[in-house]
Parts: structure tokens; C-alpha cells; sequence
């Protein structure tokens, strides 16, 4: 599938070129992506420590350098503002990022008013048990977020920009370790924003 090879890379470059010029941005999707990557591990053997992996450590992480170290002003090296930028993102801009952690965080509540969730999650006799039934509703909530929005772009675009999306996303930790993981070295440096892409994808 040469389309679909093509579309992931356009996807992948597009990604990197306008939402990661800061260095220290590019640092924390290393930690982010080691840390996924271990939550992909754990997903198989202890799907709880995966959630809370992946949640409390791999995406506060990844979202903390979009939002604080990232550049929000007009992007001279792509010719872009921001609100464009914003604008043709694919998947999660910071918008839907806003809401989508937004729900992240107060999903937990969902356990004050039953918390066995109406029957599905076990009852919790200690705290270490309401942990669990709040890693199970984060679990949940992650493939959530994945699924509606992959039909989204389903709709809004085609099926194969959403097959795309999902595998550029699911693919992520691995494609950012190789991008950055010289990302810290520049940081200790003193280089704290990416001087510009040295490529552009045919």
C-alpha cells in the first residue's frame, strides 16, 4: 500500500516540523515515548500499572511540552501561524487536547456515584483498589479517544487518513525516540529550539 505508506509519512513530518521546534518539547516526548512503551509492555501483564503509565507519565509528560515549551507565535520556518497550524492538525490539536484532558481528569468522579461503575468494576475495599477501578476507566477512556476520533476522520476525511492516524499514533514512541533522542544533549547545550526540518517528505 504505497498510498498508505506515503500518507503516514506526510503525517508523521507534518507532526514534527510544526509542533516540535523546542528542544526541551522534544526531550519530554522521549521520556513520553520510553514511558508508552513500557505501558505497551504492562498492557499484556498488568493492564492497571499500564494506565497509570501511560496516563500520569507518558501523557502529562508528552502534553506538558506542547503546551508550556512549545511556540505558540507565527511560524517563520513553515510560513504558519499557530491558528493554522491548529487548524490542519490531524489528530488532537491543543483544543481537543484541552477537552480530552479535561474529561481525563474528572473521570474519576464517574466512581463517587457508583464505585463498581454500575456494576462493571469490582467494589473497592481499600484505596488500592479504588486505583484500580480509576486505571480501568482512564484504560478505557484512552482507546475511547482513539476510536472516536479515528471515525471522525472517517468521516471529515476518508477511511485511510483515519488508518493512518491510528497507526502514525499507535507507531508514535518508536518514530520519537528516533527523531529525539539526541533531544536532551542539545538542551544541556543550550539549543533550545530546533534550528528548522532539513528535509520535507516527497
Amino acid at each position: 500500500m504505497p498510498g498508505f505508506r506515503s500518507a503516514l509519512a506526510v503525517q508523521r513530518w507534518d507532526d514534527h516540523r510544526y509542533y516540535h521546534h523546542s528542544r526541551i518539547n522534544q526531550s519530554l516526548h522521549l521520556v513520553s515515548a520510553v514511558s508508552f512503551l513500557a505501558s505497551y509492555a504492562l498492557l499484556f501483564t498488568n493492564p492497571v500499572a499500564a494506565a497509570l503509565l501511560g496516563w500520569l507519565v507518558a501523557m502529562i509528560s508528552r502534553q506538558v511540552g506542547h503546551f508550556f515549551f512549545e511556540p505558540k507565535g507565527y511560524d517563520a520556518v513553515n510560513d504558519a501561524t499557530h491558528e493554522h497550524k491548529e487548524d490542519i492538525k490531524i489528530g488532537y490539536n491543543l483544543h481537543r487536547k484541552v477537552v480530552l484532558l479535561t474529561i481525563w481528569a474528572v473521570s474519576p468522579l464517574v466512581l463517587i456515584a457508583d464505585p463498581t461503575l454500575f456494576g462493571i468494576l469490582g467494589k473497592p475495599e481499600n484505596t488500592d483498589g479504588l486505583i484500580r477501578n480509576i486505571a480501568h476507566v482512564w484504560l478505557v477512556l484512552g482507546f475511547g479517544a482513539l476510536a472516536f476520533r479515528a471515525i471522525q476522520l472517517a468521516f471529515q476525511k476518508d477511511v485511510q487518513t483515519a488508518l493512518v492516524w491510528l497507526t502514525k499514533i499507535a507507531t508514535d514512541p518508536f518514530h520519537d525516540i528516533k527523531l529525539y533522542y539526541k533531544a536532551p544533549l542539545y538542551v544541556m547545550r543550550g539549543e533550545l529550539i530546533d534550528s528548522g526540518p532539513v528535509k520535507k517528505v516527497a
